[in-house]
């Protein structure tokens, strides 16, 4: 009998590890081409993320297998978004201007439109395609600016680990979520490829 349950166990752990492993091949593939069961592939590594997490950070780098999985997330999630009504952008206030004038409040920074910045130029544009521009300095407040009002998308821009961070936290939401990477991490001063925030706005608008 404990035979038995031992073979089951470690037939278990067999496909256990090949599927995560294929999972891995498709996510590295679809950063450059359309993958097929990418919503399959996404909730995989996301059951699988913290002992692949261990194993990207001993042997490789850990922001890549953020990277895969964010790109993967956006292949899965790209059609239902397009369905959605009620939109909002949540950004990071490390790309707004030292010198912004703004305050924040429980739901992030309120942009003055001081033009110091970018986000002068995306709170224009994310009215322009019908979103809410929320400009964020932690996780915290997205928790606030989901429960502000109703929504069913999130356009996202961050570095890819909170890319990943918050979709995995708004999977349970019922909101569908899409990842814009940012072109440097760190605290202050980072900036995000604004052609390809146009890009995005306008093909999840079809």
């Amino acid at each position: 009998m404990y035979e038995f349950i031992g073979e089951i166990v470690s037939l278990i752990l067999i496909i256990s590890f090949l599927l995560a492993l294929i999972a891995l091949a498709v996510s590295r593939l679809s950063l450059n081409r359309h993958v097929w069961l990418s919503g399959f592939f996404a909730g995989v590594l996301d059951f699988f993320y913290m002992p692949l997490k261990y194993f990207f950070f001993k042997f490789s780098d850990p922001r890549i297998l953020d990277k895969w999985m964010v790109s993967l997330k956006n292949i899965a999630s790209r059609n239902a978004f397009r369905k959605t009504s009620n939109r909002m952008i949540i950004a990071p206030h490390c790309m707004r201007s030292m010198e912004c004038p703004a305050s924040s409040t429980r739901t992030g920074i309120q942009c003055v439109s001081c033009g110091k910045c970018i986000f002068t130029r995306l709170k224009e544009d994310a009215s322009k395609y019908g979103y809410d521009l929320y400009i964020v300095t932690g996780s915290s407040f997205v928790k606030h600016a989901i429960q502000e009002k109703y929504y069913d998308a999130a356009l996202l821009i961050a570095c890819d680990y909170e890319l990943n961070k918050v979709m995995m936290g708004l999977k349970g939401k019922s909101i569908v979520a899409y990842g814009i990477p940012m072109l440097n991490d760190g605290c202050f001063n980072t900036e995000v490829d604004y052609g390809l925030v146009l890009e995005t706005l306008e093909m999840l608008s079809d």
